[in-house]
């Protein structure tokens, strides 16, 4: 198993990603994706996408706003509920989110229990801990001209939130969609795009940070086909990850939350494990959310969220299954996956095996010497043909070419296209495949 270390300087090294704001010391919870990063996380997306949305015909996209009126986290219950047991050391004065410095607890420890436990502070070595509180972990803002100096009533008329996440964004245009397609259940909203959490403590690299990027699914079904339809995307969750996504299996691990782990607003929850380097983390999660959502709006906005049914003309308020996914987390999980130590010549050797259809780069192209016209000008030639059929096509002729091979092994480019003199001669290339190292003489043509 890869250390988490070692896939943070990879990030780093080969421009996956970099601190945010590096260059003024950094912002701790926020991460910048690179050239490599930004190519790879499109490509997780959009996988997604296609998978869940544009291979299906019950599934339809929206792109809801990020500043959403605050009546909605009321109804939803964010307002109230959104909230981490924050605890204090009294003696430095850090502050921690009480369950993940503490073995055996959940979110809903109270003061006593943590302190019968004798946790240690994680900075001062110390054992004095002032009370657990509940910390909202939605980032507020103000909406409007509004200055320091206005009267509180005026800037407590304005606040409004970032979201904490996408579901939220669907559910609001639920209603929107039925009048204007009218699907026919069982029918899905997808959405993908930011969310903010004000984590108090975020940690290990990107798996939890303030600032994150979600794939959520609000399926709507008759209530009393809930079962089925949860089944079903629990089927299609494993396919995705195992099959498009290409996770070991023996990596995911699924986990039934307990009712009193669960969120507020669902029935029944299986959260899909991962095997990060630093331990098992949530990865992607699965909730029958019930008619919680649409009935909250109902009652907050007057609106009437009912269904009538095509053929029998029932009226209901359908209910919801939600898979939901951080696109970061997949994303740590595909490096986690494909991150690889060997030995090459007797060289230590990093590579990323990464699914070809995740790699950033299909080929790298390359003349045998950069300083020779003619092989620069037929690998040229070799690297338009490439680009224009597969469009992820990387051009590379620094350094000698055993460099060249582990700068792509590293960045998880899956053939390596030299263009040698013997090119000149017979239009055949040298492809190096990046797992096994081996080399095959190919004609430009069959590429």
């Amino acid at each position: 198993m890869s250390k988490l270390d070692d896939i943070v300087s990879l990030c780093k090294r080969r421009g996956f990603v970099f601190p945010g704001s590096e260059v003024y010391g950094g912002f701790a919870g926020t991460w910048d994706f690179g050239p490599l990063g930004v190519i790879l996380k499109k490509k997780i997306m959009d996988a997604w996408w296609e998978f869940f949305v544009e291979s299906r015909d019950d599934m339809y996209g929206v792109d809801a706003a990020i500043l959403m009126n605050p009546l909605v986290w009321k109804a939803s219950g964010h307002t109230a509920t959104f909230a981490d047991p924050l605890v204090e050391c009294k003696e430095c004065k850090s502050r921690f989110r009480a369950d993940k410095i503490a073995d055996g607890v959940n979110e809903s420890v109270t003061s006593e229990e943590f302190w019968d436990l004798h946790v240690k502070c994680p900075v001062c070595g110390k054992e004095n801990w002032g009370p657990i509180r509940k910390f909202n972990m939605m980032f507020a803002t103000h909406v409007g001209a509004v200055l320091p100096d206005d009267d509180a009533e005026l800037s407590e008329k304005s606040i409004a939130y970032l979201r904490p996440e996408t579901a939220q964004g669907i559910f609001t245009n639920y209603k929107n969609v039925v009048d204007t397609f009218y699907p026919s259940l069982p029918f899905g909203l997808a959405q993908q795009g930011k969310a903010f959490r004000n984590e108090i403590s975020p940690r290990d690299f990107i798996l939890r940070d303030r600032e994150c990027s979600q794939m959520e699914i609000e399926y709507f079904v008759k209530p009393d086909t809930w079962e089925e339809n949860f089944e079903m995307l629990r089927s299609l969750q494993h396919e995705f990850l195992e099959k498009v996504i290409g996770l070991n299996v023996s990596s995911i691990h699924e986990l039934e939350v307990a009712p009193e782990d669960r969120a507020h607003y669902s029935k029944r929850t299986i959260d899909f494990m991962f095997d990060y380097p630093n331990g098992t983390e949530e990865l992607m999660g699965l909730a029958y959310r019930t008619d919680f959502d649409l009935s909250n709006i109902a009652r907050e906005s007057g609106k009437n969220m009912e269904y009538r049914d095509k053929i029998t003309g029932e009226v209901f308020v359908p209910h919801v299954i939600e898979p939901s996914i951080g696109v970061e987390r997949l994303f740590l999980a595909v490096l986690a996956n494909a991150y690889t130590e060997d030995t090459v010549n007797d060289e230590k050797r990093v590579v990323l095996k990464l699914p070809e259809n995740l790699a950033p780069y299909k080929f790298c192209v390359s003349p045998l010497l950069k300083n020779k016209p003619e092989l620069v000008e037929k690998a040229r030639e070799v690297y338009d043909l490439l680009r224009a059929k597969y469009g992820n096509v990387t051009w590379d002729d620094s350094g000698n070419i055993g460099k060249r091979y582990r700068k792509q092994d590293e960045i998880g480019t899956p053939k390596c296209v030299v263009i040698d003199f013997d090119t000149l001669e017979d239009e055949s290339v040298t492809v190096r495949d990046r797992d096994t190292t081996e080399q095959v003489r190919v004609k430009i043509t069959e590429l």
